[in-house]
């Protein structure tokens, strides 16, 4: 195993960590000695590995985990035939992702070898026909939850990403599958206002880690009111949140992390000025500059993984790849000179070592998801170009 997953560290920007653990210089010192801007980067033989985990399940039925609501004998049927488009990895919503996982590889990395192939999976999949019969499964009796935040998200991210990949085959299949975003987007807008209570947990059903990814979509389409609805979410879900209980997190099959997801979530909303001030009552646990470097750690070790076979205990890898880009999310909504951007940027790092070396692909239970959150997270997905 060390043979295999020993070339994923050179993703890693983990070289400036250890000498500052040991020597317990402060953040503020280790920041200007060039403490690394991001936990993770990519590169052409990174993605090349992240595209096969995605390229190996795009289009495999089984096994496979549907959440499906029978309104008869008719919709007794196998994953193909229901969801033309996206039956694959495992799950709808992985599928989904995966599709995102390759366009935006193709995009960043255009001429690597990897892409042909790429092309050819997603045409596969984004067609009018396998549209059409998506977009009548999304409206059939008993659906209106269906994949509601978490895989609706995605979708609209996969439509972001074709939009900024604007090439003819991305044009192509954008106008195909642009009816389904169409319908996604409604579905949210009208959901979003009559949603009384925010979702605080770590797993599909949370708010605010999709909430971000809305944002986000909203931005690149240009839909104003998706962002006016995702702005009044924003005050009356996590406006007044604080002392956010970070010391009981993880809970055990968690990928994603209540409080700095919704702190993720509320750097793209506030300005940096009004962020600042709203994260100093919401996690007043983070880390200063005066703080001494070893022990940044303390405040948020990463999530141990015990068995990577198990589906649910594999989470913890997400979780991981999540905090890692989350952390970084948080540093960059703050003002330049922040006291707290070294310690998040730290912690960054060490999440993302603990779990960028385990996405492998050795075990389905991971191998058909965990590929995107790497993506995600090595090519700053989620962050605006920097101020």
């Amino acid at each position: 195993m060390r043979d295999r997953i020993a070339p994923m560290l050179g993703l890693i920007c983990v070289t400036a960590l250890t000498p500052l653990v040991s020597s317990g210089i402060t953040v503020a010192a280790a920041r200007s000695a060039a403490l690394p801007p991001a936990a993770a980067s990519l590169d052409v033989g990174a993605a090349a590995r992240f595209a096969a985990l995605a390229l190996k399940c795009l289009h495999q039925e089984y096994p496979n985990h549907i959440s499906h609501t029978l309104n008869g004998d008719a919709d007794v049927r196998p994953p193909r035939e229901l969801t033309p488009a996206f039956y694959g990895c495992l799950d709808w919503h992985s599928d989904v992702h995966g599709h995102w996982l390759l366009v935006r590889l193709i995009r960043l990395f255009p001429d690597a070898p990897f892409v042909p192939e790429a092309r050819a999976a997603v045409g596969r999949s984004l067609t009018p026909q396998n549209m059409a019969a998506e977009l009548a499964y999304l409206r059939g009796t008993g659906r209106t939850s269906f994949e509601r935040p978490y895989g609706l998200a995605w979708l609209l991210q996969l439509a972001a990403e074709l939009r900024r990949l604007n090439d003819a085959d991305a044009r192509r299949w954008y106008t195909a599958l642009q009816p389904l975003e169409t319908e996604v987007a409604a579905r949210l807008e009208n959901y979003l206002p009559k949603l009384y209570y925010p979702i605080r947990i770590g797993e599909h059903d949370q708010t605010a880690f999709a909430l971000g990814l809305l944002w986000d979509w909203a931005l690149t389409s240009g839909d104003a009111r998706m962002r006016s609805v995702l702005s009044d979410a924003a005050q009356r879900f996590y406006g007044h949140d604080r002392n956010c209980p970070l010391a009981y997190e993880p809970s055990g099959e968690d990928f994603l992390s209540p409080c700095l997801a919704e702190a993720d979530f509320m750097r793209r909303v506030l300005d940096p000025a009004a962020f600042a001030r709203w994260l100093d009552s919401f996690l007043p646990q983070i880390p200063r500059s005066h703080t001494a470097a070893a022990d940044l750690a303390h405040w948020l070790p990463p999530g141990v993984v015990t068995d990577r076979s198990d589906p649910k205990l594999a989470h913890i890898d997400g979780l991981n790849l999540s905090r890692a880009w989350m952390l970084e999310g948080i540093a960059h909504g703050l003002p330049q000179h922040d006291p707290r951007i070294g310690a998040l940027r730290v912690t960054a790092t060490t999440h993302a070592a603990a779990a960028l070396p385990a996405v492998t692909g050795e075990h389905y239970e991971g191998g058909h998801w965990l590929g995107t959150y790497a993506v995600y997270l090595t090519s700053q997905a989620g962050l605006p170009p920097q101020r």
